[in-house]
């Protein structure tokens, strides 16, 4: 059994304070009928979508649904939305702005989901949170999005190309060995390890690596160097989020101070390797196929 550093319970809460997921429609969200008529234009369902991450702004951009809420964020969100209302950051929504946009769906992801979704029920807002810890189930989410908006085709594309790219990087790495690797999550003043059910694990996982941290239930775990340093992985991440500058000064602060790191394998050979933020975010995003040849080329130089 894993004797993992106290202090989990205060890592998680912190992560999760910083992580940062009709074929026509009009600009103020309403679905508009593809076939002129009056008769067509009554049955076809009003939807007014909020997206309120990243990730799930990206996607309905990708699916070419238009919304009516987007959230605030420093990274660029998609053209489609330049003049749409912002409701505020994704983990703490503007309740009354969400509310006078009248919504009929509002999106967020599973990762907020244990704080956000008493408080949007306490607002009276039905809202829907898309798992994306994984490739897999972000298509999964992707192509449940599809058939309820009417985009069964731009979803089933999106989903075929990231198909394509596995078989790629499958033909690439078979026979070679697996990689050991440590990835780590860093958050301003902290960092955690992170699983195969992280969606940066799973990255890992269908790029051919070996994550060191097997058997666990949970996306991230408290660091214990003197675990990971046993374990020995041939290679290291490291994913800064947050402020990713202090983030990367913090692990290099952390590498060169405590002693224990230069005994790692990975240290000694030069395969420690920052991850950038806009491509390895804590949740799955369209950007999933120029990860994946990212960390491939980690992986196997």
């Amino acid at each position: 059994m894993i004797k993992w550093r106290k202090g989990l319970g205060a890592a998680i809460v912190l992560l999760l304070l910083i992580t940062g997921c009709s074929a026509n429609a009009n600009t103020d969200g309403t679905a508009a009928a593809t076939n002129a008529g009056p008769e067509a234009a009554k049955t076809q369902p009003e939807h007014r979508v909020i997206a309120t991450t990243v990730a799930a702004a990206e996607i309905m951009d990708a699916l070419e649904v238009d919304l009516v809420g987007i959230p605030t964020s420093y990274k660029e969100l998609p053209k489609r939305y330049a003049s749409v209302p912002q409701v505020g950051n994704p983990m703490s929504p503007n309740m009354e702005l969400v509310k006078s946009l009248d919504p009929t769906d509002v999106l967020s992801v599973t990762t907020l989901q244990y704080d956000l979704e008493p408080v949007f029920k306490n607002a009276g807002i039905e809202a829907s949170f898309l798992d994306l810890t994984s490739l897999g189930k972000m298509n999964e989410a992707i192509k449940t999005l599809g058939g309820k908006y009417g985009r069964q085709k731009q979803a089933e594309a999106i989903a075929a190309q990231y198909d394509k790219k596995l078989a790629e990087i499958k033909q690439r790495i078979a026979g070679k060995a697996s990689p050991s690797v440590l990835i780590l999550l860093g958050v301003p003043g902290s960092y955690l390890v992170a699983t195969e059910n992280s969606y940066i694990g799973d990255l890992v996982k269908l790029a051919g690596g070996r994550n060191i941290i097997q058997g666990e239930k949970v996306e991230y775990l408290a660091s214990n160097t003197e675990y990971l340093q046993q374990a020995n992985p041939d290679v290291i991440l490291r994913a800064a989020h947050g402020m990713p500058e202090e983030v990367v000064k913090m692990f290099d602060k952390e590498f060169k101070k405590n002693d224990i790191w230069k005994h790692f394998d990975a240290v000694k050979n030069n395969r420690v390797y920052d991850l950038e933020e806009r491509l390895f975010g804590t949740t799955g995003s369209l950007t999933a196929i120029e990860a994946l040849d990212v960390v491939t080329n980690m992986l196997y130089p």
